[in-house]
């Protein structure tokens, strides 16, 4: 399975319920979903990778993004989006899109309304970077983050990893004290300068101000734990993918639990909004390797 086809996923409502009475959806792939990747650990190596390996992709930004390097084959640096998608060539994709250029080493994001607009224009992909993270292997958003337009339909919340075993500092960790916030919330003891355990991890993932935070109802979520490099790296992804089904829906296990059709319906506040969780995905995104979803 490669990186394309574990991440760009649609959820097709049905008119099956769960145990607990919530609505599912059946999932399938879906090469021209609108996908926003959050977190740390790897934003961009996903972005590019879904890039060369789908049709048509458009790469976009609702915050600030790194330059483009080739991955994309073409740049518009403009303010109006659509008609640079509307004169684009066959070979101008995958194509960036973006509205200013900032100094010599990022560009601006448009805001999330354009980029609604750019996806319900676009006949393939978009592929949106959502919210920063200052090059660190883990992080928790702040409260104006991330910028989820509302048309997206898949959301990739990323960590790396490397970060367990390492201290919660700033040196690895983009908001250490919003991450240990939100790993308190979920009855996790942590401070900042203490070790970073899978558990740690998983919350932050799983949780309405991490991983969930601001996703579209009736969207996908699906968590990547990249820099899977080796045996140790899988054997610490795997141990996140099951604390973080634990957390987020009371799963025991690494996922056996799950039926591969529909995944696991997630609410993600009081008012009724939802997403599903069709799997975790282990990767080394720098070789554009899906090591396993589970």
């Amino acid at each position: 399975m490669t990186p394309a086809e574990a991440l760009c996923v649609a959820v097709e409502d049905e008119d099956g319920e769960d145990e607990d009475g919530r609505k599912q959806g059946r999932i399938r792939s879906d090469p021209t979903a609108a996908v926003a990747v959050v977190g740390a650990g790897g934003k961009k190596t996903t972005l590019y990778t879904l890039a060369e390996q789908l049709e048509r992709a458009v790469v976009t930004a609702s915050v600030r993004i790194p330059i483009f390097d080739s991955s994309v084959s073409r740049v518009a640096v403009t303010e109006s989006p659509l008609e640079a998608l509307r004169s684009a060539e066959p070979a101008d994709f995958p194509l960036g899109l973006v509205p200013e250029q900032e100094g010599e080493s990022r560009y601006l994001g448009y805001d999330t309304a354009a980029v609604d607009r750019l996806i319900e224009a676009h006949d393939g992909p978009v592929l949106i970077k959502a919210d920063g993270a200052r090059m660190r292997e883990f992080k928790a958003p702040n409260d104006r983050e991330p910028q989820l337009p509302s048309a997206t339909d898949v959301v990739v919340p990323i960590a790396s990893a490397h970060v367990v075993g390492e201290r919660l500092t700033d040196e690895v960790v983009h908001r250490p004290e919003r991450v240990a916030a939100v790993a308190g919330d979920a009855g996790l003891a942590l401070e900042v300068g203490d070790v970073i355990e899978p558990a740690h991890v998983a919350a932050v993932l799983a949780s309405e101000e991490g991983g969930l935070k601001d996703v579209p109802d009736g969207a996908a979520v699906v968590p990547l734990v990249n820099k899977v490099d080796d045996a140790d790296d899988e054997a610490v992804a795997r141990d996140i993918a099951r604390e973080f089904y634990e957390q987020v829906a009371g799963l025991e296990g690494d996922g056996e639990e799950i039926d591969a059709d529909t995944g696991v319906t997630v609410d993600l506040d009081s008012s009724g909004r939802r997403a599903t969780v069709p799997y975790v995905v282990l990767a080394r995104m720098a070789d554009g390797v899906v090591v396993d979803r589970v």
